[in-house]
């Protein structure tokens, strides 16, 4: 996958910063964008859908930034990387946004071309996927690092991010067992523990795209007691 395959969620309730920013993202070749203008609206989306990136405004009209931040985190796990965009830039603020785990405070106004930067620096950081090229082979399916893709009988599917960085870790360790502890880490490098039932989500997703028959594995294998491995 690439960065500009992540799916981002911008959340704001100004409808004129909602778009300026959408069609700048769009124009940069960013092809996965939802938009929200209140809290109600950004818990549904992100419970129906995974995002590699929200870009979180903190004063919204039935909430707070803040607080959407801690729920969407105890939602989808902490190492969804979260980028606040604020008109505030009290210190105290910055320091609450940062110290809850954000990865990023840019104040309004900014300049677009920074913006650009700042999601690019975090994606980056946070996936480590841009300019990654080869291709692995997992039984019959052909893995594309580079495309983000799997494929198996002329049928191609996209991996989302968390799914590349997992399928990624278990092919530079093929036939070896990591631990759930060391996934874990791998998709969530806070340090963020309690995570075990989301990886499991991953597994799962990943086996359906892997496997002729999901519910029972040949290449992607759970190994009671120790976790995972592929083979």
């Amino acid at each position: 996958m690439m960065l500009h395959e992540c799916r981002i969620l911008l959340v704001d309730d100004e409808d004129a910063l909602l778009y300026m920013v959408g069609d700048l993202l769009k124009k940069e070749g960013y092809q996965y964008i939802d938009m929200a203008a209140d809290c109600r609206s950004a818990m549904r989306l992100t419970r129906g859908k995974e995002y590699e990136l929200v870009l979180l405004d903190v004063m919204l009209p039935d909430g707070d930034g803040f607080t959407l931040f801690e729920q969407i985190r105890r939602l989808r796990g902490g190492g969804m990387p979260v980028i606040f965009l604020s008109a505030r830039d009290e210190d105290q603020a910055r320091l609450r946004g940062l110290g809850l785990g954000a990865d990023d405070y840019i104040t309004k106004p900014f300049l677009p071309e920074e913006l650009l930067l700042r999601i690019r620096a975090v994606l980056k950081r946070t996936y480590h996927i841009d300019d990654v090229t080869g291709t692995d082979r997992v039984g019959k399916v052909l893995i594309d690092w580079g495309a983000g893709t799997v494929s198996a009988d002329g049928e191609d599917y996209t991996l989302t991010a968390k799914e590349y960085v997992l399928l990624k870790k278990l092919c530079e360790n093929k036939g070896r067992i990591l631990s759930i502890n060391v996934l874990c880490d791998t998709l969530w490098p806070d340090g963020s523990y309690g995570y075990e039932n989301s990886l499991m989500v991953h597994i799962r997703h990943l086996r359906e795209k892997l496997e002729d028959n999901p519910s029972k594995p040949e290449h992607l294998l759970t190994v009671r007691g120790l976790g995972y491995k592929i083979i």
